[in-house]
């Protein structure tokens, strides 16, 4: 079972991590992308930069896949949109999916259009 919930205006997933609420564990997975425009990839996905994304090339759906090389629990999703940024490649959509390999993916999760901040899927229990 997952709650969305938008954190507060001007709350930093980084500050979440310093208070010891949340812990960065991206760095112990590989990512991939469905497409990217050169420069706009993984490495802006992740840099902790607003002003630096990713930009998809290609067409729908458009995909990050997220695997850890072991068994992982992930309780917290944080995710970042601005839609008053660029409209354009804002998800109108954001689905998480679980799931032992990519081919027994489950959706426990679907967001529709947001306008901006970060959005949060904490798993109970």
């Amino acid at each position: 079972m997952t709650t969305p919930n938008k954190t507060p205006p001007g709350a930093d997933p980084k500050q979440l991590e310093r208070t010891g609420t949340v812990r960065e564990i991206g760095s112990q997975a590989v990512w991939s992308l469905s497409s990217c425009k050169p420069g706009f990839g993984v490495d802006q996905l992740r840099d902790d930069n607003l002003e630096t994304y990713w930009q998809s090339d290609g067409s729908q759906p458009h995909l990050v896949n997220i695997q850890f090389r072991r068994k992982t629990t992930v309780k917290t999703l944080c995710i970042y949109a601005d839609y008053k940024s660029d409209e354009s490649y804002t998800p109108s959509k954001i689905s998480v999916r679980v799931g032992n390999n990519f081919h027994n993916l489950q959706e426990i999760r679907r967001e529709g259009k947001s306008s901006e901040g970060t959005f949060v899927y904490s798993q109970k229990g």
